[in-house]
């Protein structure tokens, strides 16, 4: 069979196959008389949580546990057995069989090792067991987990212990479920391993510097801080049929090569558009999945590229909703397949059109005996204090950003990120926060001195802050080219890719305002020192702060070239590619930041980067195999084949004496595949050098750069050749069929 018959076969035969398909019926949760159940009612039943607890544990066990999970205070190991014994209890009535400590190791996904609930008593006769030290801790090999250089290959052992403040939750299967133990991952010598201790770090040293803060401006009730998280999760859906035809997609989630098709998503037609029926039904089976196991995702939508959708949850303490939203998009994978899709999280899966970010939402709410439970410190408040105080904990996180956009920088590069960042539908590579019209003019005011003095009732009436919650509600409109943006209540982190752990991000955001909240705490107490009373001590220490990091502050387009000039004028950081961005990670100010807050030794955090380093060369040289192998066995063989077809017909016309048509496509054919074959060989030249480099950061470099620039430019030339030839001799699924046939 001819090359360009067996291409025209497969790529079309998935076009028949999915024409065919129709949306998977799925039997949602009723009740005995076969009413169907509410939300409410069947929401977390796969979920050990805070109803199980008090239901099944004594009251005095259950209140020891609820102190450890609502005040991160360490669990008593007296009543892990009681513990264990109701969580397996529990579990055996949902017919669960195995357990396993659930946890996240920097690979950017989830791990687990699962062992039966079976042990022997002293007859030799099998029975279910789980014991508090089981759910405390278990040891999984370490030794094939990335560490980054912090244990050697042949030091095996690791820890996996418990975090209660996450629920335990049963993951179901086709044959089976799994009591999954939401955990943390140690070396032997206490190192972290993982996404989650630092995050858990972060969240208690958070807390501590905001309670200091709050408490020295008079709020003595507050007893904790904690971070809240919202993530949207962006994706693409594919049939299965097509990606089984693309390598690419498959072995790096982002298409390699691929021509533009006439529409894309200039009508701007899909945003917000009829959810596909096939697709709905898709979403209905992932969100009942999802709330069985206790995550609230409220929204779904179309998003702006053909074939591309969006979930989004409501807000949880961090380190829940880091979570869950592995969870979902562990949910995403395995649902999408029994609809016969495949999910792409990839941050740029197809060139041209708009990639996938997380957008992480954040803010800190309070608890404490006497204050307002779950109050929001970035919510203007109904008194000039407390939005004095609203205006303090602003400047903050401005600071926090101003001092460490380079590392938050580099929390969120990635080979993924990297073709998403400062594209057209994505924040820019440069770190600045958008405030909106209200705010700014608040804090330029009181830059200008136009509210000071020791009337600070007065200076609160003159800039309007006594009223904020009722301007502050829609004052502005959002600015979509801001990586980091005020959005009413909460600070948006638009730049984090969608593929990614928010885990980083959000542990290197949440350092980085401890930091700066210790800082206005130190600010504070040397102007009431001074003499100065409290709201006015405030007052001049937010005014301070505002000058400081106005350079951080961009109201404008994001994606402009002007604002690019703009911000190397202010002295922002610009860096474009992951490598150089990775280095931001091992600088002193880095170092001093995460060390210095007990976040992360300096050794958990070059190892970091030496991860995540080591990651991107792993993920280019994969792109760099595949297209190679793409070219040299399906591209370069279809053009080929199609040249032949040509230059035979054009030798036929000639025997016969007539004019050829086919000539001039011929001689078109003939340069195509001569610049696709010079770019290969200029792709291998590239590759090889790098490949002979000695140091990661040399190898690095050079992928993001030369190996980069020629991949690219092989790409436009298999582009140009997918655009010329007969469309049956095209092996691979093409754009138009791939983001518009459902």
């Amino acid at each position: 069979m001819a090359n360009g018959e067996w291409g025209s076969s497969a790529r079309f035969q998935a076009i028949r196959e999915i024409q065919a398909r129709s949306p998977r019926k799925i039997a949602f949760p009723t009740d005995e008389a076969g009413r169907p159940l509410r939300i409410s009612e069947y929401f977390g039943q796969n979920t050990f949580n805070l109803e199980q607890m008090k239901r099944r544990l004594p009251k005095e066990v259950f209140q020891k546990l609820q102190s450890t999970i609502e005040a991160g205070k360490k669990l008593d190991l007296e009543i892990a057995n009681t513990v264990a014994q109701s969580i397996k209890e529990w579990a055996l009535e949902r017919g669960v069989t195995h357990f396993c400590h659930w946890f996240q190791p920097q690979t950017g996904s989830t791990a687990e090792k699962h062992d039966a609930f079976v042990s022997f008593d002293g007859q030799q006769r099998v029975i279910e067991k789980f014991s508090g030290s089981q759910l405390i801790q278990s040891e999984p090999d370490a030794s094939s987990f990335p560490s980054g250089g912090m244990r050697t290959t042949f030091e095996a052992r690791g820890y996996t212990a418990w975090d209660p403040s996450s629920p335990v939750f049963v993951m179901e299967s086709t044959n089976g479920k799994t009591l999954c133990i939401p955990s943390v991952f140690l070396s032997y010598h206490g190192d972290a391993l993982d996404e989650k201790t630092a995050l858990i770090r972060s969240m208690e040293v958070l807390s501590e510097k905001a309670r200091d803060l709050l408490h020295l401006i008079g709020d003595s009730a507050v007893a904790r801080v904690t971070p809240t998280l919202g993530v949207e999760q962006e994706y693409f859906l594919i049939d299965r049929a097509f990606v089984a035809h693309r390598p690419d997609l498959i072995m790096t989630g982002r298409s390699l090569v691929g021509g533009q098709p006439p529409k894309g998503q200039q009508l701007e037609d899909h945003y917000f558009g009829s959810i596909p029926s096939r697709v709905q039904a898709f979403m209905s089976e992932m969100e009942l999945e999802l709330y069985k196991l206790g995550v609230p995702v409220k929204t779904r939508h179309n998003e702006v590229a053909p074939s591309q959708f969006e979930t989004a949850p409501i807000f949880e303490e961090a380190n829940v909703a880091v979570d869950h939203n592995q969870l979902t998009m562990e949910v995403l994978r395995k649902v999408s397949l029994r609809h016969q899709f495949q999910v792409l999280l990839h941050e740029k899966p197809f060139a041209g059109v708009n990639g996938s970010g997380k957008h992480c939402n954040w803010s800190m709410g309070v608890s404490g005996p006497g204050s307002d439970e779950g109050e929001n410190l970035l919510e203007p408040g109904r008194t000039p204090h407390e939005n004095l105080r609203f205006l303090l904990v602003l400047v903050s996180v401005l600071r926090g950003v101003q001092k460490h956009g380079g590392l938050l920088r580099a929390a969120i590069a990635s080979s993924g990120n990297d073709h998403r960042l400062g594209a057209n539908e994505a924040p820019p590579a440069i770190i600045s926060v958008f405030l909106g019209e209200q705010l700014t003019r608040i804090l330029d005011s009181i830059e200008r001195g136009e509210a000071s003095g020791k009337n600070t009732d007065a200076a609160v009436l003159k800039l309007g802050v006594n009223k904020l919650p009722e301007v502050m509600k829609d004052n502005t409109d959002r600015n979509r080219t801001s990586p980091f943006a005020f959005t009413g209540n909460k600070f948006e982190f638009r730049a984090v890719g969608s593929s990614a752990s928010p885990a980083f991000p959000v542990t290197v955001l949440n350092s980085a305002v401890a930091e700066a909240m210790a800082e206005v705490s130190g600010r504070l107490r040397a102007e009431m020192a001074a003499g100065k009373d409290r709201d006015e001590a405030i007052l001049d220490v937010v005014r301070e702060i505002a000058i400081e990091t106005k350079a951080i502050r961009f109201e404008g387009n994001g994606y402009s070239e002007e604002w690019v000039k703009e911000a190397e004028k202010r002295g922002l950081l610009n860096l474009r590619k992951s490598p150089e961005a990775l280095l931001q990670m091992v600088s002193e100010s880095s170092r001093k930041l995460m060390s210095g807050m007990g976040v992360l030794s300096e050794a958990e955090l070059v190892s970091r980067c030496h991860v995540r380093t080591e990651r991107y060369i792993k993920n280019l040289l994969i792109e760099v195999d595949t297209i190679r192998q793409m070219v040299d066995t399906q591209i370069l063989p279809a053009g080929f084949g199609y040249h032949g077809r040509l230059a035979g017909e054009v030798a036929a016309c000639r025997a016969a004496g007539v004019d050829a048509p086919q000539a001039e496509a011929l001689q078109k054919m003939t340069s195509l595949l001569n610049s696709l074959k010079l770019k290969r060989e200029e792709l291998e030249s590239a590759f090889q050098r790098a490949e002979s480099l000695a140091t990661e950061e040399e190898k690095a470099a050079a992928l993001a750069g030369p190996v980069s620039t020629r991949m690219a430019e092989l790409r436009r030339s298999c582009d140009d050749l997918e655009a010329v030839m007969a469309d049956e001799y095209w092996p691979l699924p093409k754009y138009r069929e791939m983001l518009f046939i459902s």
